[in-house]
C-alpha cells in the first residue's frame, strides 16, 4: 500500500466549489481509497492505495468530484517523502515560518517559461520566490496580499498550481506518519 497526499486546487475558497470534508472522505472511500483522512477545509486528503499510477489516481479523484458535485477540481498528488524533500530544499528557511508557502505544480513547466519567470524575481520584492521542477518556494509578507498567487503562476507557466503554507505541509507529513 502506498501512502499518498492529494492536494485539491481551489475548493472552499470564498464560498466557491464547496465540499464538506466528511463528504469528501466518504467519496474517496467509495472510489476505493483506503484509510482516508482529510485535513482542514482547503482540500488535503491523505489515503492509501494499491494503485501506483499517480496520474490514474488523480483522475479518479477528479472524476469522482466532477460527477458528484458538477464542477472540476484539479488534483495534485505527492508522497510524504516528496513533501519532506520539498521542505528540506526550501531556499527561504531563514524567513519566519508564517511567510513560507509552497506552490506545487501538476507538471514540470516548459524550461523557457521557467527561465523567463525566474528572471523576474526581483520585480515582486519584498515577496520572493524560487523554483525547481514542480515546486515554487515563496517567502511573502502576507500571502493574501501578494501578487504571487496560484493564478499568477498558472498564467506565467501554463500549468495547474496549488499552494499550501508551511504549517500545513508539516502537518500533512506528521499525519502521514500515522499510516
Amino acid at each position: 500500500m502506498n501512502t499518498i497526499i492529494a492536494l485539491l486546487r481551489g475548493i472552499n475558497v470564498s464560498g466557491q466549489k464547496k465540499i464538506r470534508m466528511d463528504d469528501l472522505k466518504m467519496l474517496c472511500e467509495q472510489i476505493g481509497l483506503q484509510k482516508v483522512q482529510t485535513y482542514i477545509q482547503s482540500g488535503n486528503i491523505l489515503f492509501q492505495s494499491t494503485i501506483e499510477d499517480t496520474e490514474e489516481l488523480a483522475c479518479l479523484i477528479t472524476e469522482a468530484i466532477q460527477q458528484k458535485y458538477g464542477f472540476a477540481v484539479e488534483t495534485i498528488l505527492c508522497t510524504p517523502a516528496d513533501l519532506e524533500n520539498i521542505i528540506a530544499e526550501n531556499p527561504f528557511q531563514d524567513l519566519p515560518e508564517k511567510g513560507l508557502y509552497y506552490t506545487l505544480l501538476k507538471q514540470t513547466p516548459d524550461a523557457e517559461k521557467w527561465a523567463k519567470l525566474l528572471e523576474s524575481t526581483s520585480t515582486y520584492l519584498p515577496d520572493r520566490f524560487a523554483g525547481a521542477g514542480k515546486v515554487i518556494y515563496l517567502g511573502v509578507l502576507a500571502y493574501g496580499n501578494s501578487k504571487l498567487s496560484n493564478n499568477f503562476f498558472e498564467n506565467k507557466l501554463k500549468v495547474v498550481a496549488t499552494t499550501r503554507n508551511h504549517n500545513t505541509m508539516l502537518k500533512l507529513i506528521e499525519l502521514s506518519r500515522a499510516f
